[in-house]
């Protein structure tokens, strides 16, 4: 192709339709993928802090998450579908609905969300690299941690934390820059060995005192009282919370399905998140039971329950324990940083500069900016609330799913024109004004309004978990209204 014909065309390889010889996702690689999106700091705190800290029966936390899951499973199916027939990732099925140039600002917002959530993901990945590297220096020699070099701090972190979070910046780059075949390969690697770390951690809590461990997680497990109007409420609220914990993943979800082989295996491996949520559940909340159990037999521990894994690791006194807990930390967000803050980020980027940018360029442009977020977090954006900045940004997805869903199947009725999807000519399906659907675009507002008045109108934020599917409701609805004619 020459280059007066590409400046023409939005085609870029990165994002062209998949090749059917590289549609080799089944419903295991889904389960990894899913598997992947559970297991991390986050998901194991959120997961464990339902069960043990607000008090709640544990039916009504399992029926909470479980409805939760299942809202996750419906989305994914509708988004997924799309992608999975046409091979098209999301930006650019975006396209159909908001017009290129739409496609092109609009789904810029994801890469502003991903990449500052990787950034943040990039430091807390960094504390576990860092810990690594006192006990190494720890066990070589303890007297060096007491010199000048490492007890000097520049914006917050000393010279240990600096080497941590170059090296975990260097680390990702390498892994995620390869391309998706590897992208694959490492997801399934991560699933099974975090999995493995997690039974090993299971086993090593159960197998040191099993009448103990077991009384303590039966002491947690009470059911008692479930069948009462007064719990619809908390299992609602559980709910939100469950599927808001995975919003950012739903709508960029097709930049994974492209790849799966046909809509029965896209079924099957989503389902495979219920699977996932309800075993890493049991885990986790038997390894927090039981080590609670065992750190306050020891009065110089916390009285209140840990339920970040690295703070548990953090009490525990056994050396080889430790370090493959914070190696399994380690792969666990690294993969997770991947699914859902990396790679949706590089295919928005790359839309937006389509003649210009690849895989590799485009993660030059992510690690670099993540690396500022990550350095910056400590001692500047963890101080002054950009989290709800970010939180405004993300109330647009909600939206931008509900215009995308009720365009393809109310609208376009499951067909869209690979050909015109990649041009700009004027006669193009999706050229609409100049590039902009303006149809779709008030719809995408519209929607917007509804969803961000649930984060900053205080009357409102009894609904903030659900204002991710309040968006997408009002945006499909407005946007069906519009272009139906």
């Amino acid at each position: 192709m020459s280059q007066q014909k590409s400046k023409k065309t939005l085609i870029n390889w990165d994002l062209v339709t998949v090749n059917p010889n590289n549609k080799n996702w089944d419903w295991k690689d889904l389960f990894c993928y899913w598997g992947v999106n559970i297991q991390s700091i986050i998901g194991f705190s959120l997961i464990t802090s339902l069960y043990l800290i607000y008090d709640l029966n544990t039916l009504v936390v399992f029926t909470g998450t479980l409805v939760g899951s299942l809202l996750v499973f419906f989305f994914c199916n509708l988004i997924g579908k799309p992608s999975q027939k046409f091979g098209l990732p999301f930006v650019v099925l975006l396209r159909s609905s908001l017009g290129f140039r739409g496609a092109k600002y609009f789904g810029f917002l994801r890469f502003l969300v991903g990449t500052f959530l990787f950034g943040v993901q990039t430091y807390f990945l960094s504390k576990a690299i860092g810990y690594l590297i006192r006990i190494s220096i720890f066990n070589y020699d303890s007297s060096l941690l007491d010199n000048d070099i490492f007890l000097s701090f520049i914006m917050g972190m000393n010279i240990i934390d600096w080497a941590a979070i170059i090296l975990t910046i260097i680390f990702q780059f390498i892994l995620f820059s390869i391309g998706m075949n590897f992208n694959k390969k490492l997801i399934q690697i991560s699933a099974i060995t975090v999995y493995s770390g997690i039974l090993l951690f299971f086993f090593s809590i159960l197998l040191s005192d099993v009448k103990l461990t077991f009384g303590a997680f039966l002491e947690v497990v009470y059911i008692n009282g479930f069948v009462s109007y007064e719990n619809l409420g908390p299992i609602i609220t559980v709910a939100g919370t469950t599927f808001a914990y995975f919003s950012i993943v739903i709508l960029t979800f097709g930049d994974f399905s492209r790849y799966v082989k046909n809509e029965k295996e896209l079924k099957k491996g989503n389902l495979s998140l219920i699977f996932n949520l309800v075993i890493f559940s049991f885990l986790a909340l038997f390894i927090v039971s039981g080590a609670d159990t065992f750190l306050k037999q020891d009065p110089d521990n916390l009285s209140r329950i840990l339920t970040n894994p690295t703070d548990i690791i953090g009490k525990i006194d056994n050396l080889l324990i430790t370090t493959l807990a914070l190696i399994f930390i380690i792969i666990a967000s690294a993969s997770t940083n991947l699914i859902a803050n990396f790679i949706p980020s590089q295919y928005t980027l790359i839309n937006l500069i389509p003649n210009s940018l690849s895989v590799k360029s485009s993660s030059y442009i992510i690690v670099l900016f993540g690396f500022v977020v990550g350095i910056l977090w400590l001692t500047f954006f963890s101080q002054i609330g950009i989290l709800s900045f970010v939180d405004t940004i993300g109330a647009f997805f909600g939206p931008l799913f509900g215009v995308m869903i009720s365009d393809y199947y109310y609208i376009r009725k499951g067909n869209i024109d690979n050909k015109d999807i990649y041009s700009l000519e004027r006669n193009g399906i999706y050229y609409y004004s100049g590039g902009w659907h303006l149809k779709g675009i008030y719809a995408l507002f519209l929607g917007f309004i509804f969803a961000a008045s649930t984060i900053w109108n205080s009357n409102l934020m009894f609904l903030q978990a659900y204002s991710w599917i309040i968006g997408a409701f009002v945006s499909s609805l407005t946007y069906y209204l519009l272009a139906k004619d």
